[in-house]
């Protein structure tokens, strides 16, 4: 990881450094002859996502939503929103991602920000809530299944009083009709992976479905 990544600022929120990549798809099928693993996911803890960069730009704005609280971040990738929280003096960070590479990711970039953040590798998604007090969810409703075992399980939180917050620049499955709006940005992400130098990310709250 740290021989295919640059430590680099995030573009939209440069109080953080992460280990990031110049492309993508080279990283990919390296990774891939070098396991000699085929069908490996692509590497999304090796960029800085523009919904997660949303994310960690309204966290380190807005502290008072984080500190002292304890932080679970889904899809985390590189760790940048768990990263976010913590600077923005969060009590605790748990950063879950099924990829055992963003696991790694987000070890080395919490500490390259000298903070501490719990990687998770279990895929959380349909069980047990962990007990935490803010839920962060960054560029995940891409996929539909993916989208619908997602929000009825983020609605679990809001039962238990726990705030949801969504980033994200307009994913496929986004639950507009779920989200109350709270912020726009105009984020700089790479061409390779998007359709725009420059991506709209909202950052939103989950509300709870109509009774």
């Amino acid at each position: 990881m740290r021989a295919n990544t640059r430590a680099r600022p995030v573009p939209h929120a440069p109080e953080i450094t992460l280990h990031v990549a110049d492309e993508a798809v080279p990283l990919w099928t390296k990774t891939e002859e070098e396991l000699e693993a085929i069908g490996l996911p692509p590497p999304f803890w090796a960029f800085a996502w523009a919904g997660g960069q949303g994310l960690a730009r309204y966290l380190l704005d807005h502290p008072d939503l984080v500190a002292g609280r304890r932080a679970l971040d889904m899809g985390a990738g590189s760790g940048l929103v768990a990263i976010a929280a913590m600077r923005a003096g969060a009590a605790h960070a748990r950063a879950c991602d099924i990829d055992p590479f963003a696991l790694a990711a987000i070890t080395v970039n919490a500490a390259a920000n000298g903070v501490a953040v719990e990687a998770c590798g279990d895929d959380l998604i349909g069980g047990p809530h962990p007990a935490v007090d803010l839920v962060t969810v960054g560029d995940l409703f891409y996929e539909r299944d993916l989208a619908e075992r997602l929000l009825a399980w983020l609605d679990g939180f809001l039962a238990l009083g726990a705030p949801v917050l969504v980033g994200d620049p307009g994913r496929s499955y986004l639950p507009r009709h779920r989200l109350e709006p709270l912020a726009d940005y105009a984020v700089p992400v790479t061409r390779e992976l998007e359709d725009a130098e420059v991506k709209r990310v909202t950052v939103f709250r989950l509300i709870a479905p109509a009774p």
